[in-house]
């Protein structure tokens, strides 16, 4: 096995914690414990299952140490396929990570307020409620904000995997399909006035399929090695194929 197609394998695994994490802390920690327009009982929730809450927001940190790994193996491997796209590519995912990042203040914000400090008095219980279902609506709008900046980066992601060969084409065609589609649904909650979103969750589905797929084959099949030359300082060097039409080295 080659040191390219190891790497990879690493990726995907890690790919596959931060799909895993991912989906722990939105759908079985903030989606379960958050009752929409019922600030006290989604505060009651929370001051039950506090631990719960925490790990949720433990999860979105481990969910994006584990996904800078990958975005450098994506660096790693498309750059001599196209190096200005895989750089925009990586631009566009480390803008998408910051936001996550600088927004998981807003999923800590009801765990203040809600807490035993005595500045808390000058509130209200049914405003404290109030101020923490607000965080986390904010919270859920900045990760619809990060999501915008990620969709771009599955998209070009999704165009080399489809030029080059490394990854069957078909990978490519749903990454690109699943960046497309975070953005359709990020924009259809911005633009209605009330910010309801009545595609979501059905318009991530095709989301989760091409994440999935991809670190599923990272994982088990690794990457086309006939379409890499392991360099001696490291690096990939992709080559090219008559009958794949892959991209040469930038």
């Amino acid at each position: 096995m080659t040191p390219t197609k190891k790497t990879a394998r690493i990726a995907g695994l890690l790919y596959l914690a931060v799909i895993a994490f991912g989906l722990f802390a939105e759908v079985f920690v903030r989606e379960a414990m958050t009752v929409s327009s019922d600030a006290v009982a989604t505060a009651a929730h929370i001051r039950n299952a506090g631990v719960r809450w925490r790990l949720g927001f433990a999860a979105d940190l481990v969910n994006l140490i584990c996904g800078l790994p990958v975005i450098a193996f994506v660096y790693y491997l498309f750059k001599p396929v196209n190096r200005y796209l895989t750089i925009l590519a990586i631009l566009f995912a480390i803008v998408s990570n910051a936001i996550v990042a600088a927004n998981l203040l807003n999923q800590l914000t009801p765990l203040l307020l809600l807490g035993n400090d005595h500045w808390l008095s000058a509130f209200s219980p049914g405003q404290l409620a109030a101020l923490s279902l607000h965080a986390i609506e904010l919270q859920e709008q900045g990760y619809a904000i990060a999501l915008v900046f990620f969709g771009p980066y599955c998209i070009l992601i999704g165009y080399m995997i489809y030029r080059s060969a490394l990854l069957p084409r078909v990978l490519g065609i749903l990454y690109a399909i699943a960046g497309a589609c975070y953005m359709i649904n990020s924009f259809t909650g911005f633009l209605n006035p009330d910010f309801r979103n009545p595609l979501f969750p059905l318009i991530l589905v095709p989301s989760f399929i091409g994440e999935l797929s991809v670190a599923l084959w990272l994982l088990i099949m690794g990457v086309n090695v006939t379409h890499i030359t392991d360099s001696p300082s490291g690096s990939p060097l992709a080559t090219q194929s008559s009958s794949s039409g892959s991209a040469t080295a930038a």
